[in-house]
């Protein structure tokens, strides 16, 4: 359905090494550095879809609209992980790098186990595998 999501953060430097941590365990790497825009973009086995990882500026703006850090709105990120220790490694990378428990791993009914992960920003990032049980 998608082709990729792009997500701003606050503290682009604490966020991408929590992404970069959390998102290995599920097979999600960095595909490219932009440091000119102070992004980064991760993809999994092909290069779509990806997700758009980029940082707040002072006084920056998107495509003429503001960004301002005290003004982002949480999203909710799901991740497909390939095993239930996928699952396991992404919630135990991403406490080891500072993000919030929101869930730890369990099956969730229907033959779905998951995690799940705030971010700096207050992102809920999930992973998880269907058919788990």
């Amino acid at each position: 359905m998608f082709d990729h999501v792009g997500i701003f953060v606050s503290d682009f430097s604490k966020s991408s090494l929590l992404y970069e941590a959390c998102l290995s365990p599920l097979g999600i790497h960095v595909l490219q550095r932009q440091p000119e825009w102070n992004a980064m973009i991760f993809a999994g086995d092909t290069d779509l879809p990806f997700l758009w990882l980029g940082g707040i500026s002072k006084g920056a703006d998107y495509h003429g609209t503001p960004l301002d850090p005290a003004h982002q709105r949480p999203m909710h990120l799901s991740f497909r992980a390939p095993s239930k220790e996928a699952v396991d490694l992404f919630h135990k990378a991403g406490i080891a790098s500072g993000a919030k428990c929101n869930g730890s791993p369990e099956h969730c009914g229907n033959g779905y186990y998951a995690a799940y992960l705030l971010d700096f920003d207050g992102n809920n990032l999930e992973a998880g595998i269907r058919s788990a049980c």
